[in-house]
C-alpha cells in the first residue's frame, strides 16, 4: 500500500497537469451547482495532462447562448463552449466534442440517472450581419428615393430602369450587405445623391 502510494505520488509530481498554472472555465450557476465540472475536468486533466478548474474569470466560458461551440444540453438548455485559439484551450474544446468527452459527460449520472446530453449538433451556424433600425421606416424610404431606378419589391413590381438591378437581385449577390451599405459611393449615385455629413456636397460651379 505504501509503495503504491508513493508511486502514484511520484505520479502526481511528474504530470504536466500538476506542475503548470491552471486554466479557468467559467460556467452558469447550474451547470456548477449540478457537480458536472467536477466530474468531467479532472478526466480531461488525466486524459491530457491539462488542468482545467472552475473559475469565474477564466479564459473559457460555458454559456446558454451563442457564440461559441455547442457542447451539452439538459432538459431546458443547450451550453455553448467559447473558447480561444490557446493551445490548451483549443484542446479542450475538442475534448468536449470527441466521443470519449461526450461520453464523459453522459455517464455524469447524479441520482442514478444522466442529466446532460451530449449529442448536440457541433456544426457553426452562419448568421448573416445583423442592423439596427427601423426596417418599416427604411422600407418606406427606399420605395421613395430608390424606387425611381430600382425594383424594391411587391411594391414597385413594374417600375424601375431596366437596366439596373433590383434590390432582390442585390440581395442575391454574396456582398449584398457592403453594396447597400456603401451605395453612395457607387457609380451612377456619387453625381445624383447627396447624404449630409456623408458625402461631399456638390460643386455648384459645375451644375
Amino acid at each position: 500500500m505504501r509503495l503504491m502510494s508513493f508511486c502514484l505520488s511520484l505520479l502526481l509530481i511528474a504530470s504536466p497537469a500538476a506542475g503548470q498554472e491552471a486554466l479557468g472555465l467559467a460556467a452558469p450557476e447550474a451547470v456548477m451547482r449540478s457537480g458536472l465540472l467536477k466530474y468531467i475536468l479532472p478526466r480531461f486533466s488525466l486524459k491530457t495532462g491539462i488542468r482545467v478548474v472552475p473559475d469565474e474569470a477564466g479564459p473559457m466560458v460555458l454559456a446558454t447562448e451563442p457564440p461559441g461551440q455547442p457542447v451539452f444540453a439538459d432538459t431546458d438548455t443547450l451550453y455553448y463552449l467559447r473558447s480561444g485559439d490557446e493551445p490548451r484551450q483549443k484542446r479542450f474544446a475538442e475534448w468536449m466534442v470527441s466521443d470519449i468527452g461526450k461520453r464523459t459527460i453522459e455517464s455524469f449520472p447524479p441520482g442514478g440517472k444522466p442529466l446532460y446530453s451530449a449529442q448536440v449538433s457541433t456544426e457553426k451556424v452562419e448568421t448573416g450581419p445583423v442592423f439596427v433600425g427601423n426596417a418599416a421606416r427604411g422600407a418606406r424610404l427606399a420605395l421613395k428615393n430608390c424606387g425611381r431606378c430600382h425594383v424594391i419589391g411587391p411594391q414597385n413590381p413594374m417600375a424601375g430602369i431596366s437596366s439596373t438591378p433590383s434590390f432582390p437581385a442585390l440581395k442575391a449577390l454574396s456582398d449584398w450587405a457592403e453594396r447597400f451599405q456603401t451605395f453612395y459611393l457607387r457609380n451612377p449615385h456619387p453625381a445624383i445623391i447627396q447624404i449630409e455629413g456623408i458625402t461631399t456636397p456638390f460643386n455648384p460651379s459645375v451644375l
